[in-house]
Formats: structure tokens, sequence, C-alpha cells
């Protein structure tokens, strides 16, 4: 290893975390760990993590809802994520890669077996921040505001309008009372999947169809999107636990309504 590499272990079960914590550290690596994906997302917001390990059936944040959010994170989606789940089936390991996640581990696995996969995700990700170029300033981030002439409605011809909402799927463009918002590939997905519906209520799974691109139930698909429309909330200006535009039909499904004012 060319850097001390921290890694973080996410598992319901302490006396796998311990194995795996002895595992690691005897080949170098820093670990800390949690028994939740709530402990886990409060250690990755205040420690600087090389790698995620999480398993996938845990209590109150499962695997899949751990990964979703962290890979809408800005700041946590370039952390290497792998599965390590006792969840075998092939249905299971193709929704886990379906996902976008690094790896898909079943346990019980090897410890030269699981040193060989860490190394070698740790290896491709330094790859990667050597190959990138350099950070731009907060500043330079930032998407050039449009000129009036270019956040013009009528540029786009597929423009779909909720109120002061204007949504162009074919400039993957998004404007609210006038002023353009961005959003993730994914996250304009979400919004256009309920803006073409506008007023309807869409169950998670048919959103899902479109924003994942996998046919999963409900249940499943509600995890997977919760952490999407917290943050579309957040982009369209609204405060945490506020709905905004985007309600909730608890138990069937979500619907998206003209913003106000």
């Amino acid at each position: 290893m060319t850097e001390l590499s921290t890694i973080l272990i996410v598992d319901d079960q302490p006396e796998l975390l311990l194995g795996l914590q002895i595992t690691l550290e005897a080949a170098g690596y820093n670990v800390l760990t949690a028994l939740d994906g709530n402990i886990a997302l409060d250690i990755l917001h205040r420690n600087t993590i090389s790698l995620i390990l999480a398993d996938i059936a845990m209590p109150e944040l499962n695997g899949y809802q751990l990964f979703e959010q962290i890979r809408a994170d800005p700041e946590l989606l370039r952390i290497p994520f792998i599965f390590l789940t006792a969840r075998a089936m092939a249905s299971d390991i193709r929704y886990g890669k379906t996902l976008g996640v690094d790896d898909y581990l079943i346990k019980p696995i090897k410890p030269e077996d699981l040193l060989a996969v860490v190394e070698g995700r740790l290896r491709r990700a330094r790859e990667l921040k050597a190959a990138a170029p350099p950070d731009l300033s907060a500043a330079e981030r930032l998407p050039p505001t449009p000129s009036p002439a270019a956040s013009a409605p009528e540029l786009a011809s597929d423009l779909i309008e909720v109120g002061g909402l204007w949504v162009a799927p074919s400039q993957h463009r998004v404007w609210l009372n006038g002023d353009e918002i961005t959003f993730s590939a994914r996250e304009f997905r979400v919004l256009e999947c309920l803006a073409r519906r506008a007023g309807q209520v869409v169950p998670p799974r048919e959103i899902v169809k479109v924003s994942h691109m996998i046919d999963t139930d409900d249940i499943d698909a509600s995890g997977l999107l919760r952490p999407l429309i917290r943050i579309l909330r957040r982009r369209l200006g609204y405060e945490i636990g506020e709905m905004g535009c985007i309600e909730n039909v608890r138990g069937v499904g979500y619907r998206l309504v003209a913003p106000e004012g």
C-alpha cells in the first residue's frame, strides 16, 4: 500500500465486524465500524474514508439505502463501495450490481480473497484520483447562470410545465420560477417521471423502473427513492421535513403538484 487507507465496515453483527476488523488491521489498514447505515453516514461525514464494506440486510437503513445516499452525496460518491452479504441468490447479485456497486462479495469469504478485492479497489481509486484534473474552486464548480434568452421556455419544444416548475427532457434542464436548477441524471429522471404525470400518484416501483432501470417491489423501490426524494426537495428550495411540491401519499407513492408562488 502506498498510503494508510481507512476502511469503514457496516454490519449489524458485532462478531463479524470484529473478525473483519482484525483481518484488515492485520493487513495494515485503519478500520472503522458501524452497526447500521445511520451510524455509517455519521462516520462518513466526520472522517476521510477510503473504502466501504457493507452488509445489505440491516435495520433502520439497509445496505441498498446506504449505497443510494452515498452515491447521491457529491462529497462521498467516489468512495469505492462493496457489498459483503449472505444474500447469494443470482437475482440479489444482479440487483446489487445493477445499482452500480463496485463489487459484490458473498459471506463467508476467505481473508485472502477479501484482501485481494479491497486492495484492487483501493488501487483503482488511487489511479482514478491521480488521473483526474485538479479540483476546481467552489466558484468554478457552480453551473453558469443562464441568460434570460437561454432560459426561455420556448427553446424547449418538449417543455413540461407544472405551475412555475418547467422540465425540458431533451435539454436535461429544469427551471423553478425562472431560475435554472441543476440535477444529477438520476434525480432528473425521477423529477421528469413525476412531471409527466403531475397531479397523479405514481407508485415507487414505476418511478424506479425509470430512475434505476430495474423492476422491483414497492418496498425495495421506496427504500431506493427516499434519499432521492429528499435531495429533490432540497434542490427545489424546501427545508428538511417539508414535502413541498413533491407529496408523499403514504403507502401509495409520490405526487408532483404545482409549487406555490
